[in-house]
């Protein structure tokens, strides 16, 4: 296990891991997008599949009820590089695929129950991320698929954990990805890949936003725009408020203030830092997920991360 005193690979041979969630036990468990499973990995490095699933898992997070829902992008296509690692490719949609959808797993027995495979307005295209709020219900990203010559415009919706409601809140996006929650449950932070752009919407109720008029787009605020050619992958909060969003070629984690301003950037030895999630006793620990070498990271952080709703 490598160690720099900052940084220490917990576990290797992932299959693009992504979707870290900290457990009360002091395990991580991640999704393996290629590898279309959710894993269990110990803190001695070990690690083992909880459950298996059919297309590409993505996003998870941990509900009121103790399952894990899976945001499930329907499958990628794949490429690999000596240069980049294990990615997905363009186009994104795979042959075979048959639309995407939201899965709940029960971490004792791995059984996989499909839960929604479309919103109010249209089917369920590439699940991307999820967060919880503190009524039970939960955001997701529906980031869309990609075909030779078109891309789709994606989405945010707001469902209950219960299978009762499925509804679209934001729409269109850019490839959205990273989406998280303020501490005080006012802002949801929406991160768009292709763009790079952080946007943030007012929450004025369980899956009610006050969507922001002409010339915003998507009824959003403009928080951030990395410099640069980066690209902007999921996203983890952080107690004082900063949003921690993986960043892309130019690898490791951004951190951005609620005002717009980049903190810092933690660079880490991949040119796909998707995601990341804060564990520990006092969460003073960020589980990153190192996508295209198959590692999962743990980093000591110089703030306490947000806690989670679940």
């Amino acid at each position: 296990m490598f160690d720099n005193g900052r940084v220490a690979i917990l576990a290797e041979a992932l299959a693009f891991p992504e979707g870290p969630i900290y457990t009360a036990e002091g395990d991580v468990l991640v999704v393996e997008v290629k590898g279309a499973t959710l894993t269990r990995v110990r803190p001695n490095g070990a690690h083992e599949i909880v459950s298996q699933h059919v297309g590409g898992p993505n996003g998870a997070a941990l509900g009121p009820d103790g399952r894990v829902y899976v945001c499930n992008n329907g499958g990628l296509s794949w490429v690999s590089s000596q240069s980049f690692g294990t990615r997905p490719a363009f186009p994104s949609q795979p042959p075979g695929y048959t639309g995407g959808s939201i899965e709940r797993v029960d971490i004792r027995t791995g059984r996989v129950e499909r839960l929604y495979e479309r919103s109010d307005q249209a089917p369920l295209r590439g699940p991307n991320d999820l967060v919880f709020d503190d009524h039970g219900g939960f955001w997701f990203t529906d980031t869309g698929k990609g075909q030779e010559r078109t891309s789709e415009r994606g989405s945010v919706c707001y469902a209950r954990a219960d299978g009762s409601l499925c509804t679209e809140a934001i729409f269109p996006l850019v490839q959205p990805n990273g989406i998280g929650l303020s501490p005080d449950g006012s802002r949801l932070y929406v991160a768009e890949t292709l763009t790079a752009r952080l946007w943030a919407f007012d929450v004025v109720g369980p899956g009610a936003l006050a969507l922001k008029p002409y010339p915003s787009p998507n009824g959003g605020e403009l928080v951030y725009t990395a410099p640069g050619y980066r690209l902007l992958d999921s996203l983890a909060v952080e107690a004082c408020g900063n949003v921690c969003v993986g960043t892309i070629f130019d690898g490791g984690i951004s951190v951005i203030s609620p005002e717009g301003e980049l903190v810092e950037h933690i660079a880490l030895e991949d040119t796909h830092v998707t995601n990341l999630c804060f564990g520990g006793p006092q969460l003073e620990v960020a589980y990153v997920t190192l996508s295209s070498s198959g590692r999962l990271a743990s980093v000591k952080w110089p703030r306490a991360g947000l806690r989670l709703a679940y």
